[in-house]
């Protein structure tokens, strides 16, 4: 595992008591370990796996990959050498709650041989947001963005893409709001102005989308790539997902898929059922692209991507890393000063780079002290930086 290049702030671990990373390993796993045995008539195998897992992770020390492991050579080279025989509470918090997921898999069976291989253990949750009150009305809110002019379509479409699945702050917001800024607004850092500078109409630009969750959240993203080709702010999209589960609703290219069947099967909805119907045709003609490379599901920050996916990125006139998990791993998973700049901790990455993140972990950089004293001082326990009620619009040009 390669170190960090500016390791000036402490990791973030999960010992604290309290704190929240320790509430992921002692409340959130095990609530999620129910939620995937509640979905799938698991075998007793299965299930007993996933009950050591939980004895391992929440009072054991790690336990390495068997030896036949598929990606046991990866995981060796991506720091489980340093880690087998620590604490899971000890461990980097980014380290041992990916690492989390891929022993979840395992146990599960997805890397088989045998009939379980290949079934995504959180498919049922993300298919769900796809079959909601609150999907039918963002489908019809889409109808009345797409009456608007382009620049506010693309202003709420934005917005749309940054709070993901927040129905009541997503396709509800309107371009109005959605130009808000400052301490009194949820959007703590609104750096769209660059982002669409970047992006001038007309100019055969190529972004890339790192993307986040499935469902109600990549439906906007999608959404979002749409508006760039249909107007003329990029000739090509490359969607980055994940290679493979993660994260619980992490997307794969099987959700990619599933979020285009809910557009293009939105007869009532003419405005989104036309964007799934381009999205489609985009796929078939290589103008969307969707790439998944191993380092997507990896513990490390982007400081340490190998030099093919390095490559990639350069290609791209900017990258936009969408969600928290992404943002951890672009700036690194430390408890930075929150004044710390965004374009420092982002200075490695291989061209210009956004990051569009509601806040739902520790790390933060790029506010003004301003701001932060504002949000200490009205919550000063912190839970600003965890409970998914502020968001962030950074760029780097």
């Amino acid at each position: 595992m390669l170190s960090d290049p500016a390791p000036d702030a402490p990791v973030i671990v999960s010992d604290e008591p309290g704190s929240f990373p320790r509430s992921v390993f002692l409340d959130r796993h095990p609530a999620l370990v129910r939620r995937v045995l509640d979905a799938f008539p698991y075998g007793p195998g299965q299930r007993r796996a996933l009950d050591a897992l939980l004895r391992e992770s929440t009072q054991g020390v790690i336990e390495p990959l068997a030896a036949d492991a598929p990606d046991r050579a990866r995981w060796d080279a991506w720091g489980a050498a340093e880690h087998i025989g620590e604490s899971w509470l000890d461990a980097p918090f980014l380290w041992a709650e990916s690492f989390f997921y891929r022993k979840l898999l395992d146990a599960v069976g997805w890397f088989g041989p045998g009939p379980w291989q290949g079934v995504d253990p959180f498919r049922p949750f993300k298919l769900a947001e796809l079959h909601t009150a609150e999907a039918d009305e963002e489908r019809a809110a889409l109808d009345r963005i797409a009456a608007r002019p382009a620049d506010e379509q693309a202003a709420a479409l934005l917005h749309g893409s940054l709070w993901g699945n927040r129905a009541d702050l997503g396709f509800q917001m309107g371009a109005d709001k959605a130009q808000e800024g400052g301490t009194g607004s949820p959007v703590l850092v609104d750096d769209s102005d660059a982002l669409w500078r970047l992006l001038p109409a007309g100019t055969p630009s190529t972004v890339y989308l790192v993307a986040d969750n499935a469902g109600r959240e990549l439906v906007p993203d999608l959404l979002l790539a749409d508006h760039l080709l249909r107007h003329g702010r990029a000739a090509r999209v490359v969607l980055h997902v994940k290679p493979h589960p993660y994260y619980v609703s992490d997307a794969t290219t099987a959700d990619v898929l599933d979020a285009l069947r809910h557009l293009t099967a939105s007869e009532a909805h003419g405005a989104a059922h036309a964007a799934g119907t381009r999205l489609w045709a985009a796929m078939s003609d290589g103008v969307l692209e969707v790439r998944a490379h191993p380092f997507s599901c990896a513990p490390l920050p982007y400081a340490d991507m190998p030099d093919d996916l390095r490559a990639d990125f350069a290609d791209a006139t900017v990258t936009l890393l969408k969600g928290d998990l992404n943002y951890r791993r672009l700036v690194g998973d430390r408890l930075w000063p929150a004044t710390t700049p965004f374009a420092e901790r982002t200075a490695y990455f291989p061209g210009p780079v956004a990051a569009l993140r509601t806040l739902k972990s520790q790390v933060i950089v790029g506010l003004d002290a301003g701001t932060e004293r504002a949000l200490d001082a009205s919550a000063p326990d912190g839970a600003w930086r965890t409970a998914g009620t502020h968001a962030v619009i950074q760029v780097r040009p």
